[in-house]
């Protein structure tokens, strides 16, 4: 048996578009996107929470984006001198805590709020290394220490009600450190989760837990990351529906997959089954849906929000971070983050977010709701990240926020030179989605831009040293870490002054709705034609070492204009060619059918999932048509949803509940749904039948989605 550990928030970035098929009810309508800025459900959590405006909530959500992007900008010299950080919301500015009036000046010629204090990071360092050693293996009722930044000093709290002659001696020596002291009159404790339906996963025979965060390993298996003391027990059966049914893989595998001691509390399921899927998506509870676009570390101020199956949506402020705790029975675990979001017993595991960062998976809490909480009536998280790191996991995540950038690019070398120009080559970068291109830096500045793993820098003086950097780049704009330095040295020789005639006669030579193809005549040059560079307007869109390129990337029914120039290998550039104007047709919205005819069993009182992958361009087709070929005994016993790749949940068919008589399902039966504006029609859209009675037999063997 594992240990019911305190948890909450079963958030949904989740795991499965199979867990759960309890979701249907208030989460399965279609949900508008996203404006821009911090989510609506966020928002709406925080605004509820804290008892401000819906406004208030959403300056402050972008205020404290801003505090983590200034603390993330902030150089070496003074993030050496801090004693503390946090986000002031009051202010809407992260804060700073320094030991000098220099380091004050520094912080704001930053634009960053300083406050002055007396004990440095070292200091605190060395006052909670002190209080640990009074802690030793556990005084009676002390059962919470760590530093309280906003206040520079060690904070501990004790339950009052357990004080023994030890406890007295203890507080005694720990004010004379100067620590500070909470009493309370109760404390934290795990949470003892029961049986419900919604975003829950039950380890074997146990109660359940929530999902928190969907992530893949190295060879892209599916995991999802939960509570440690969900996954104690190693080679467990996981189950997406209690009463050990629906299986979903298996929890702790190897028995190496779990912790739940001082290195923290956090645990890893491994999704094996057919049918289950990773999302990005966030259960928020009838919330705007939010998708997770990467991870952050919490401060202290946020605003953040949780979700699981009891408490379902809560927001609240970090109080603190990386403070410990002790359970009793010898379990402390250390470098915990605490809030006032409230929490319930069932929501362990489940993941708490920041805006739509990843940040925890709940841990614990007080099982109750209380406003204005103290120390023991908060919640508490395990910081994801380290849960990534520890098992060198991949985050899943979604949408147009993706902040992963990719690896710098491997073993840059020079593979030729001339007296003008260098050759060079390197190992591809990878990246969470994809690399899109590179540039080569000469020192640094940018030299040019390439899609390949090679370039060729032109216009260098001969007989000269030149230092070349490289870095990758995804779509999202993200550029690696520069590549190692490559040294290289062009050839003696006269430089090439003399630019390339004009590139003559430009020409469409044919159109899609997201590209224009062109030709033209061939330029001559003193020396030679290196390449030519296509121009949409003034911007760079291809280069190209023939007299024809295609432009991709472009709006469909849109009209354009582009010149050509011609460049030799000394760096000389032509004049541009006349412009070009084309229209790209204006294309289809959707209208591609994409089919899976994978069997799936349709069992009583289950769902079965089946996944099919668009590689579709642009926005859905309105509407999208959904044609089911199963059989069942009872299609009054059958719910049917298809879920979006943003994982909006479109109602195709819905029981009568009550009394009634069964007929068959048709099978080959089309459904129509309208989309959401803006739904993407790439990505993975899944069918999900479910059955909500007894005595019936079916099977769905295939179904598409013309979008």
């Amino acid at each position: 048996m594992r240990m019911r550990r305190i948890i909450a928030a079963a958030c949904g970035p989740i795991v499965a578009i199979g867990v759960l098929a309890a979701i249907q009810g208030g989460s399965a309508q279609a949900v508008q996107p996203d404006t821009p800025g911090a989510p609506p459900a966020a928002v709406n959590g925080v605004a509820k929470a804290l008892g401000i405006s819906p406004q208030q909530a959403r300056t402050q959500l972008t205020a404290q984006d801003d505090a983590h992007k200034r603390f993330k900008s902030l150089p070496p010299s003074l993030l050496d001198q801090l004693a503390g950080h946090w986000f002031d919301a009051e202010a809407g500015a992260l804060t700073v805590a320094v030991t000098t009036d220099e380091a004050v000046a520094q912080a704001n010629a930053r634009g960053v709020k300083a406050t002055k204090v007396q004990r440095s990071q070292a200091d605190l360092d060395r006052q909670l290394d002190e209080v640990r050693k009074l802690i030793g293996t556990g005084v009676p009722g002390v059962y919470s220490w760590g530093v309280d930044v906003k206040n520079n000093q060690v904070g501990v709290t004790v339950n009052t009600t357990r004080k023994t002659q030890a406890t007295e001696k203890f507080l005694r020596d720990v004010k004379k450190l100067g620590a500070g002291v909470v009493e309370t009159d109760s404390q934290q404790r795990q949470q003892a989760g029961t049986v419900q339906t919604g975003s829950p996963w039950w380890p074997g025979s146990e109660s359940n837990c929530s999902v928190g965060f969907g992530a893949t390993d190295a060879n892209g298996a599916k995991h999802f990351l939960t509570a440690g003391h969900c996954t104690n027990d190693a080679n467990q059966a996981a189950y997406g529906q209690s009463g050990q049914q629906n299986r979903l893989g298996t929890s702790n595998v190897g028995g190496s997959r779990s912790v739940n001691a001082r290195e923290g509390d956090m645990g890893v399921v491994a999704v094996t089954e057919s049918g289950w899927n990773l999302s990005a998506a966030v259960n928020t509870w009838g919330e705007p849906a939010i998708t997770v676009t990467g991870s952050a570390e919490a401060m202290v101020g946020d605003r953040v929000c949780h979700s699981g199956n009891t408490s379902k949506w809560k927001c609240g402020e970090v109080k603190y971070t990386h403070k410990s705790v002790d359970y009793g029975g010898g379990l402390v675990i250390e470098d915990l983050t605490w809030t006032t979001a409230c929490s319930l017993g069932g929501d362990s595991g489940g993941g708490w977010l920041l805006g739509d960062k990843a940040v925890g998976l709940h841990d614990g809490g007080p099982s109750q709701c209380v406003q204005n909480p103290a120390d023991d009536d908060m919640s508490i998280f395990q910081p994801v990240n380290e849960a990534l790191r520890k098992w060198n996991l991949t985050l899943v995540t979604g949408g147009p926020g993706d902040t992963t950038a990719p690896t710098a690019p491997g073993a840059p070398r020079a593979v030729s030179t001339t007296s003008s120009s260098v050759s060079l080559a390197w190992d591809a970068s990878t990246d969470n989605v994809g690399v899109t291109g590179y540039e080569v830096y000469n020192g640094s500045a940018l030299a040019t831009a390439v899609t390949g793993t090679t370039a060729t820098v032109t216009g260098l003086k001969p007989d000269t040293d030149y230092t070349f950097t490289i870095k990758a780049k995804d779509a999202a704009g993200n550029a690696s870490a520069a590549s190692a330095p490559v040294n290289a040295r062009t050839q003696p020789g006269t430089a090439d002054d003399e630019p390339p005639t004009t590139p003559g006669n430009p020409r469409s030579t044919g159109v899609t709705a997201s590209s224009v193809s062109l030709t033209w005549d061939a330029s001559v040059d003193n020396v030679g034609v290196a390449s030519y560079e296509v121009y949409n307007g003034s911007a760079l869109a291809a280069t190209v070492t023939s007299t024809t390129a295609t432009v991709t990337g472009l709006t469909a029914d849109t009209s354009y204009s582009f010149t050509v120039q011609a460049r030799d290998a000394a760096g000389n550039k032509s004049k541009p060619s006349p412009a070009v104007s084309a229209r790209t047709s204006p294309g289809d919205t959707g209208g591609r059918t994409f089919t899976n005819d994978t069997d799936f069993q349709i069992r009583d009182f289950q769902t079965a999932v089946s996944p099919v992958r668009s590689t579709a361009t642009g926005s859905a087709k309105n509407p999208v048509t959904v044609k089911v070929g199963a059989t069942h005994t009872c299609l009054e016993d059958l719910n049917v949803t298809l879920v979006a790749p943003s994982g909006r949940w479109y109602p195709l068919l819905r029981t009568p509940g009550g009394n009634y008589s069964c007929t068959p399902f048709p099978s080959g039966r089309t459904f129509t749904v309208v989309p959401a504006a803006g739904e993407a029609a790439g990505g993975t859209w899944t069918l999900r039948i479910g059955d909500n009675g007894p005595g019936d037999v079916g099977v769905l063997n295939s179904w598409s989605v013309t979008i």
